[in-house]
């Protein structure tokens, strides 16, 4: 790094960062409100399995941020995902994604988990090559279904059971 390059730090995500990490999940083409990250973020903050970790320039500014949590399914032993990352534009290329992976990998190894996972859209090339160049391997190519959970949803037929 140059005399002119900024120092970049990682560190655990704050209330504070929901403004810098709202506009970043727009460059990863989720865009969200401040107030939507802050409720979002105010949950995560307080679950311990789950953590948010950004990458904060010398002069105070955010310039990535990653998010990194437990998974807990009967089909396999705990391991960590990475639930999404993402680095400003300007700052690509440069070393940030790779600090704030390390810092994931770190918080899962604390937490004894043995594996890290990630899931990167089919359409994200980049993003694939950055993970492969990081020692991650495509282990299988999904499709990921969604259903939108109203309210005032009827329940499913067959959704009680009867002894």
């Amino acid at each position: 790094m140059n005399e002119s390059a900024p120092t970049i730090a990682a560190r655990p995500a704050e209330e504070t960062d929901a403004a810098p990490i709202a506009l970043l999940c727009g460059q990863l083409g989720y865009p969200s409100r401040e107030e939507e990250v802050l409720r979002r973020l105010r949950l995560i903050l307080r679950d311990a399995d789950h953590a948010v970790l950004v990458a904060q320039v010398s002069d105070g500014r955010v310039v990535g941020w990653i998010h990194v949590f437990g998974a807990r399914l009967v089909e396999h032993d705990p391991r960590a995902e990475i639930g999404g990352l993402v680095v400003e534009e300007r700052f690509r290329g440069g070393g940030v994604g790779q600090l704030l992976v390390r810092e994931a990998e770190r918080w899962a190894r604390e937490r004894g988990h043995g594996t890290i996972t990630v899931r990167s859209n089919v359409v994200r090339a980049q993003a694939h090559r950055f993970y492969e160049k990081l020692g991650y391997v495509t282990v299988k190519t999904q499709q990921v279904f969604r259903k939108p959970l109203g309210a005032s949803a009827p329940p499913s037929p067959g959704s009680t059971l009867s002894s």
